[in-house]
């Protein structure tokens, strides 16, 4: 072997060691999303705040009067406002110093313990429960950045897809795994002598301290870079970076317009997710039993969905697969509005239906989203892109929750949503993205 050999070899080891140390930040984070924003803390934050509630159920935080039933929605859409105000000062901070672990470190770490500290939520501190939400949400997004900008350094362009779908499964077993641990803790409280609450708790907490412990082995394996001299080094250099790419961007402006229809479909998605368990336990008067198995259920059904998009696009076209998936998201809505309630069954349909078009119809963004970008600014756009996303998910909530202020209705509030999937359909369906890719200087699919 010459000594050439000898060092790609190694590189390319190194290089393998790393993504399996990038992929279990997956596998530690993912759990917060699925047990606690998605399962857990909706249904008990808002049954704290209904005990801090007047006699007309509101509650008055810094005295202004805000439906106990609305807390949830609006402490999710401010902590992604905070998200998006941190984002660029971590991520200028990580391009002037290269050091982007320690970064990572923070933010996990600040996540981890404000999600543990979701043990302490009990009677009616509703305030800290919206305290600690937004402190973990933001973080996560925050680290979600960094996480994210390691994937070129780690991956050569050819495999960057297979790595990323390798983290994002990882992901998804783990919520998956700990649900499953959730559901024999919640499930058998009384046989473990704990009441209701407390195993809720136990929940939440125990995600906090599975984010902080696999944390630990993404930390020990991932390397930073030095970087060349030169960089930019004032805090306001993320915000500009930012703006130099949207500013690139109009350049290519049916790239832009495709990125615009991503971003409020995506808002609506998210917000569905985020909010189905509220809907679920609130309107439907549903078990915490039967929302874990539904979310359960979404878990193991978003991973066939998306293999099944995969296959409806290489046959139809990423574009046309995804307008369908928008279609289905929207009749969701709809079915979703006119479920009885006390009906498990029909919510264990409307969850396998959410599963077999959320995977998919974000893989498929993504993917269609890279043959739109240029050439040579792969990864600036895609940071460009995470951003946007985030910058944007605050929206969802906000309308979510103001539906429910306005009307009192949950009902109501899940078929405002309706409005991010039409609009997103719109505007998604006027690119021409065969024209797009061609725009961008890329080689055009028979199937796009």
């Amino acid at each position: 072997m010459t000594a050439d050999t000898a060092d790609r070899t190694t590189g390319t080891g190194q290089r393998k060691r790393e993504q399996r140390g990038w992929y279990f930040y997956d596998f530690a984070c993912s759990v917060y999303s699925t047990s606690v924003l998605t399962v857990f803390l909706g249904p008990y934050l808002t049954s704290v705040a209904k005990a801090a509630a007047d006699a007309e159920g509101f509650v008055h935080p810094l005295g202004i009067p805000v439906r106990a039933g609305s807390v949830f929605a609006y402490s999710v859409s401010l902590s992604m406002v905070v998200a998006v105000l941190l984002m660029p000062l971590a991520g200028a901070r990580a391009d002037r110093t290269g050091r982007k672990k320690p970064l990572l470190a923070v933010a996990a770490y600040v996540g981890a313990a404000a999600t543990t500290g979701m043990f302490f939520l009990g009677g009616e501190r509703y305030l800290l429960g919206a305290f600690l939400l937004i402190v973990a949400n933001a973080s996560l997004s925050v680290s979600m950045v960094l996480y994210n900008a390691y994937l070129p350094q780690i991956a050569e362009p050819d495999e960057r897809d297979a790595v990323s779908s390798r983290g994002w499964a990882f992901g998804y077993t783990s919520g998956a795994l700990v649900l499953v641990l959730n559901l024999v803790v919640y499930s058998g409280h009384e046989s473990f002598g704990l009441s209701e609450g407390e195993a809720v708790r136990i929940c939440l907490a125990s995600a906090g301290l599975w984010w902080g412990a696999f944390t630990l082995i993404p930390l020990r394996r991932l390397r930073d870079r030095a970087l060349p001299s030169g960089g930019e080094g004032a805090v306001g250099s993320g915000w500009r970076q930012l703006m130099a790419t949207l500013k690139d961007m109009r350049k290519h402006p049916l790239t832009l317009s495709f990125l615009l229809a991503y971003l409020i479909y995506n808002d609506g998605v998210q917000t569905v997710i985020s909010q189905a368990s509220i809907y679920g336990s609130e309107e439907l008067d549903l078990d915490q039993t039967t929302l874990i198995t539904a979310v359960l259920l979404v878990q193991v059904l978003a991973v066939a969905g998306a293999l099944g998009m995969g296959r409806l696009a290489r046959t139809h076209g990423a574009k046309r697969t995804i307008l369908a998936s928008l279609a289905v998201w929207t009749l969701i809505l709809a079915a979703g509005y006119f479920l009885p309630a006390k009906s498990p069954v029909w919510f264990y349909a409307l969850a396998g239906a959410i599963g077999l078009v959320l995977g998919g119809s974000q893989a498929l963004s993504r993917s269609l989203f890279s043959h739109l970008v240029p050439r040579g600014k792969e990864a600036e756009y895609f940071s460009a892109y995470e951003m946007s996303d985030r910058g944007l998910s605050w929206l969802g909530p906000l309308v979510f929750g103001l539906a429910y202020q306005l009307t009192g209705s949950y009902r109501d509030a899940i078929v405002s949503l309706v409005i991010f999937f039409g609009l997103g359909f719109v505007l998604l369906a006027r690119v021409p993205v065969r024209r797009a890719v061609a725009a961008a200087g890329n080689p055009v699919p028979d199937r796009i």
